[in-house]
């Protein structure tokens, strides 16, 4: 396949100033400043609210009474500022602050949109919970560690029905509770409709006025592996300050119409700051999609797809998988999907290059030309945004620039180097946290990531960095031989697609490095048994076992050392937990805890007595 031209594009950061420091230190940074932005996010919600009051900022298919998707109901810019104003009051005659905040417990809605707007405008920060944590889990652990830790004043949910149960187990009585829709037995709780007939006051005005740059906006909590997970601080200068950071790099969400189409949950910094603040920001459309990139649910991303198309598309691998896979056939997912869009965007995990080059193929066979696939580097903590490609030849693995305004340390660590972050969209901390908080930040005020980098090309800085793993997932081999986890797990993914989902690298002080891999649903039309049989059964039928023999007999071919030999391979039946926090709502892997919960095996797969271990031929 010829390379096509690329659907014209501007990236905003190109260039870079470089200089060096003691130890091997370097010190990176744009070689453009940051204009100046917002002092708080309600600031650009009220300008939009003058400037195209009766434009959508939101929009979600209506839920029908037998639990499919109806519809799309609309709230313009208009009547997202007087519902919020609305909630706002009501939030303030409760009495809510800093203290006492409000916790979200259901995924991404209309109403959820609307009571974070309110908070923002009443100065009292919100918390989107995990919906995970009170549907999922069995426990409730997690949830009653976010609830101890932010001592919540209100607890929201969208229904009775589905989190009643972590409600009743997890909240306590002092805590006032708000639903959408249904009631609980045996205690009072108010209903979301009440909030949004509350009449709002100058209060409002004065509570909005109050609020400044260093007014916390919400708490984001982080995944969590070994530990409990921390709450990252997320203040208006922060979010503020990264929304013009994106804008300075990504010029294109300037450039209106922006239209989002997205899944990407609100309670991760992708999804709820990222792009949530980005529509709000640049005055955009938020079609709020229902779908998720998993067999159950992705039928229903793809549906809007056909219908809403977007001008950019963020998404994490496994959804570009299944849009990858589904364009090859769909013509009327093609010509929407493609009619419009100027950027993708992927992040989480790494895109594996056969995906890559299906997308260009679909969009090639389509439009003509190619849609630049774009991607960086972030983290809760850095509001995310932080680093970005430089041009549209990015490969897996590539993270480019520092964004305008923000300063990176390139850290010599062994054989590694770690990039730091200082800025405005850095977090001030974990809350309730100081211990924590002082060991994230390094001597001289750099938030340390424990992200390891290369560069792109050694001779040329402007192009920036690549991904060079995580410095706590890399452990050096009984040997003493260091192996680096990131890239030879991007390397196995690649080499598996479509048919790995993600691995966990093993060896830590042993002989040999092993893998264990979580396999995507494609597998199951790998083996050829009926959709009924157990995942167990398809990964041990002899198609399946096939393949991935010569995935593993294709590595040991192209491996250079110990360090990159992957001397045995077993497929996992038993899908991460996200009770266990091997995995996040997006689908990305926590090595650590994988390799924690599940040591029996790991210690079964090197001692050569777990079951159907592949090894190299």
């Amino acid at each position: 396949m010829s390379a096509a031209k690329f659907r014209p594009m501007t990236f905003g950061v190109t260039s870079a100033l470089l200089r060096e420091g003691a130890h091997g230190v370097r010190y990176m940074s744009a070689e453009q400043s940051l204009p100046a932005y917002a002092t708080r996010m309600t600031d650009r919600l009220v300008h939009w609210a003058k400037v195209d009051p009766d434009l959508t900022l939101f929009a979600r298919r209506v839920k029908q009474a037998d639990g499919s998707s109806g519809e799309w109901r609309h709230i313009s810019y208009a009547q997202a500022h007087a519902s919020a104003r609305r909630i706002a009051q009501a939030l303030l005659d409760r009495g809510l602050s800093e203290q006492r905040p409000v916790v979200i417990l259901s995924e991404n809605d209309l109403e959820h949109a609307l009571l974070a707007l309110g908070c923002l405008m009443a100065g009292v920060p919100y918390c989107p919970a995990s919906p995970a944590y009170s549907t999922i889990s069995q426990d409730y652990d997690k949830l009653r560690h976010i609830l101890t830790t932010l001592t919540p004043g209100l607890v929201f949910a969208a229904d009775a029905k589905r989190y009643g149960k972590a409600i009743q187990a997890a909240v306590g009585h002092d805590v006032a509770v708000v639903l959408t829709e249904g009631t609980l037995e045996g205690r009072a709780s108010t209903s979301f409709a009440e909030l949004l007939a509350t009449q709002d006051t100058p209060a409002v005005d004065a509570a909005m006025a109050a609020t400044g740059p260093d007014t916390i906006t919400k708490f984001l909590f982080t995944s969590g592996s070994t530990k409990l997970p921390k709450a990252v601080i997320n203040t208006q200068r922060m979010w503020c300050a990264n929304q013009q950071q994106m804008l300075a790099s990504m010029p294109v969400l300037g450039e209106r119409p922006l239209v989002l189409v997205d899944w990407l949950p609100w309670n991760h910094t992708f999804g709820g700051n990222h792009n949530f603040g980005m529509t709000i920001y640049n005055g955009g459309t938020l079609y709020i999609d229902d779908g998720k990139p998993t067999p159950a649910l992705m039928h229903e991303t793809l549906r809007n797809l056909r219908e809403i198309s977007p001008t950019v598309y963020f998404n994490v691998p496994t959804g570009f998988e299944a849009i990858a896979n589904a364009m090859k056939t769909d013509d009327a997912l093609r010509k929407s999907l493609l009619a419009r869009v100027k950027m993708f965007f992927y992040a989480g995990a790494a895109l594996a290059q056969p995906i890559w080059d299906s997308l260009y193929e679909s969009q090639e066979r389509e439009v003509g030309e190619r849609i630049s696939m774009t991607t960086g580097l972030g983290m809760t903590e850095s509001g995310p945004f932080a680093l970005f490609v430089t041009n549209p030849h990015a490969k897996a693995g590539d993270l480019g620039l520092p964004t305008a305004g923000m300063e990176i340390k390139l850290v010599p660590n062994g054989d590694k180097v770690e990039v730091r972050y200082k800025g405005p969209n850095i977090t001030p901390g974990y809350w309730r946290a100081p211990e924590e908080t002082r060991e994230a930040f390094d001597e001289e005020g750099f938030f340390c990531t424990g992200d390891a980098v290369k560069w792109i090309d050694e001779a040329d800085i402007h192009q920036g960095l690549k991904f060079d793993g995580r410095i706590a997932e890399d452990f050096k081999l009984a040997t003493g031989t260091f192996v680096s986890v990131g890239p030879l797990r991007g390397k196995i993914i690649a080499a598996g697609a479509p048919y790995v989902q993600d691995v966990v690298i093993t060896g830590l002080n042993m002989h040999e490095v092993g893998a264990m891999v979580f396999p995507t649903a494609a597998v199951r039309g790998l083996s050829g048994l009926s959709a009924d049989a157990s995942l167990a059964d398809v990964l041990h039928s002899a198609p399946v076992q096939a393949h991935f023999q010569n995935v593993l007999n294709g590595l040991a071919k192209t491996a250079t050392g110990s360090a990159n030999r992957v001397a045995r391979m077993v497929l996992m039946a038993e899908p991460p937990s996200i009770d266990k926090g091997e995995v996040t709502d997006k689908g990305s892997i926590n090595q650590r805890a994988v390799l924690k919960h599940r040591d029996d095996l790991v210690q079964a797969l090197h001692a050569d007595t777990a079951a159907h271990i592949l090894k190299p031929q």
